[in-house]
């Protein structure tokens, strides 16, 4: 199971989808064998969708012993991860914590795309602030990838509202905004955990 938009966005840039095992019903939880079974078949440089955490639907991540695994077959398999990190934060209570797989997947010399919502986590719904990272080799790996990003984004959007990314900017790099969002988000998490116990 994934986000419902996802499955139109990929489709509808021309990619072939296909899905791979994930939840398993029977005890709530990651389905981590199913999982890695169906990712050790994806053909060799396939993109790969991964929540980074608090997945959507289910809530439920890998533990960071699985993400080790999982990125050691996505670097045999010579995938391209894809991360969506929409809700960092409300898995664990901790950005840092709940970013720790992507991280992890560059640590291991993995180029991997993130794409990062502030919509939920900073209450910044209709906005449309968020980033989109991609981890490249080297400087002219970037220069070429940024070419290509900017041809796709003149035509769709050109230049993205203001509002929100002033806002968010001034969240982070701010000490004391950045402090007490923090601290919300944190809230935010504990009540989340709470109501699902």
């Amino acid at each position: 199971p994934s986000w419902g938009n996802h499955t139109p966005i990929f489709r509808d840039a021309g990619l072939e989808l296909k899905g791979y095992r994930y939840y398993d019903p029977k005890t709530c939880g990651f389905d981590f064998t199913g999982a890695l079974d169906d990712i050790s078949k994806i053909p060799e440089q396939s993109i790969i969708l991964f929540h980074a955490c608090a997945h959507n639907p289910t809530g439920v991540d890998p533990r960071q012993e699985q993400w080790k695994e999982l990125a050691a077959v996505v670097k045999s398999r010579r995938l391209f991860p894809f991360f969506d990190m929409a809700y960092q934060g409300f898995a664990s209570g901790d950005t840092d914590r709940d970013a720790w797989a992507v991280r992890y997947f560059i640590q291991e010399g993995l180029n991997v795309v993130v794409s990062q919502s502030y919509a939920k986590n900073m209450g910044l719904y209709g906005e449309r602030v968020g980033a989109f990272t991609v981890v490249c080799s080297d400087p002219d790996e970037a220069k070429r990838v940024e070419s290509q990003l900017k041809i796709l984004i003149r035509p769709m959007y050109s230049n993205p509202p203001l509002n929100g990314a002033r806002i968010a900017a001034s969240i982070l790099t701010q000490p004391e905004l950045r402090s007490e969002w923090l601290q919300e988000v944190k809230g935010m998490a504990n009540r989340i955990i709470s109501m699902r116990e």
